[in-house]
């Protein structure tokens, strides 16, 4: 494996997290609750995640701030236009599986 300085680490690192978030923006149709059942994470905790390293900088952001910074519109939007109804079942596995933080 390639010898990688920290900074170029954190700059591919960087570039496959902002790759992340536009595949994720692309896919509207794929629900979070999906993603929580399958991977055990989802737009929002990434949202989450950015905000709580923003915050370990010295950088307050709101909870609106950061989900907007990960859907590319306030939350409430992207919910108007992609989010649907989960299944019974949907719900049911998320309640079985879901993290204690959430």
């Amino acid at each position: 494996m390639a010898e990688l300085s920290d900074e170029q680490k954190r700059d591919f690192e960087a570039a496959a997290f902002r790759r992340l978030v536009e595949h994720l923006r692309e896919r509207g149709d794929v629900q979070n609750i999906d993603l929580m059942n399958l991977a055990g994470f989802c737009r929002n905790c990434l949202s989450n995640w950015y905000r709580e390293a923003a915050e370990a900088d010295g950088v307050a952001l709101t909870k609106d701030e950061s989900r907007e910074i990960i859907y590319g519109m306030p939350y409430a939007e992207w919910q108007a236009l992609n989010q649907t109804e989960a299944s019974e079942a949907k719900k049911a596995e998320f309640e079985a599986r879901r993290p204690r933080d959430h």
